[in-house]
């Protein structure tokens, strides 16, 4: 089981940054220059499809994990589509992909997929090609299918949840859901799904995303020793997810970023810094979270709010996760580098 859960959260966290990354990188960029450059509108365009596809490319990359056969994979990438919430039909009967769709349920889908084709096998030999995918679809897929309406609903309870924090003192506040959101971002559990379902804004949104700012970092920084320069910078350009299968399978290595995430949070709170539900789901990805509270702010471009911005969202993640990984690594002997390895090979 360990094994099995272990291919699967590898698996998916490599989706997820593939399909992240391009509008990670991009998109608040493109914005920016879309008003001088109309022709850069398709570009931007094609990040956010990439988004949605999100369910296939974990589906993929979950069966080569798994190391199946060309058809498999395929077949598991269609079933985890199914699955996720993307795929939605309007009221004029028109079908369109919306959002990354519920990861929780992706992941759901994708390991009942795996063992379903894996107690196939061989069996359906030259007729696989024919059958296994629609099969995936028939079986795995609508089992994701049918329970996705209740994964739903405990992402709302969540959001409730995270709701009713919001209503403490400003710095209380802010350094629990900052701590809370450092949390999210390491779990099978959409980040922007959570903050957009209790539309967190203001201060709560401007915690948030400091505290997956604070796993971003420490992330990037403590995973460096152990994997590649681009791998570690993965974990702030693109998402802290990836290290959702080490997270889970020793949460200690994630007490580091959390204290980090407790300060930053509280200044949050102190400082007034805000976002939005959008940006509350990001951390220095395409520079979502620092570029919105610079629209936020009193008196917008100053030199106080960019000090503000330059200090809370980068040197301070920086210099407080350096020292408390040093404390915890050096001094007290809980972690190490190579709990924070990676294998995208």
């Amino acid at each position: 089981m360990k094994e099995f859960l272990g291919k699967l959260l590898n698996g998916m966290s490599i989706g997820i940054v593939v399909a992240l990354i391009p509008n990670a990188l991009l998109g608040e960029i493109l914005k920016l220059l879309i008003p001088y450059f109309p022709a850069l509108q398709h570009v931007f365009d094609v990040t956010v499809y990439i988004m949605s596809l999100l369910p296939v490319l974990i589906g993929v990359m979950v069966g080569i994990t798994f190391k199946l056969t060309p058809i498999q994979t395929a077949s598991i990438g269609i079933a985890s589509m199914v699955g996720s919430g993307v795929i939605q039909k309007t009221a004029d009967g028109l079908i369109t992909m919306n959002g990354i769709g519920i990861v929780i349920n992706i992941g759901f889908t994708a390991a009942l997929a795996v063992l379903f084709v894996q107690l196939l096998g061989d069996r359906l030999k030259a007729y696989a090609i024919l059958l296994l995918p629609t099969l995936s679809i028939l079986v795995p897929g609508m089992i994701g299918y049918s329970v996705l309406p209740y994964v739903k609903h405990s992402t709302g309870i969540l959001g409730i949840a995270i709701d009713n924090v919001t209503t403490l003192q400003p710095i209380l506040m802010g350094a629990i859901i900052a701590m809370i959101f450092c949390t999210i971002i390491l779990l099978p559990i959409s980040t922007v799904g959570v903050a957009t379902v209790i539309m967190l804004s203001g201060v709560g949104a401007g915690a948030a995303n400091l505290g997956i700012v604070a796993a971003g970092v420490g992330l990037a920084i403590s995973s460096y020793k152990a994997n590649s320069l681009g791998t570690a910078l993965a974990h702030v350009l693109g998402s802290p997810k990836i290290q959702m299968k080490n997270f889970l399978m020793k949460p200690k290595i994630a007490v580091p970023m959390l204290i980090t995430a407790a300060v930053l949070g509280a200044l949050a709170g102190l400082l007034n810094i805000q976002g939005t539900p959008f940006s509350a789901g990001f951390g220095l990805s395409g520079l979502v979270g620092p570029l919105n509270y610079m629209q936020l702010a009193d008196g917008g471009w100053s030199a106080k709010n960019i000090s503000i911005m330059l200090g809370t969202f980068l040197l301070l993640p920086i210099i407080l996760n350096v020292a408390l990984i040093y404390l915890f690594s050096r001094k007290l002997n809980m972690i190490k580098a190579s709990d924070y390895k990676l294998d995208f090979d």
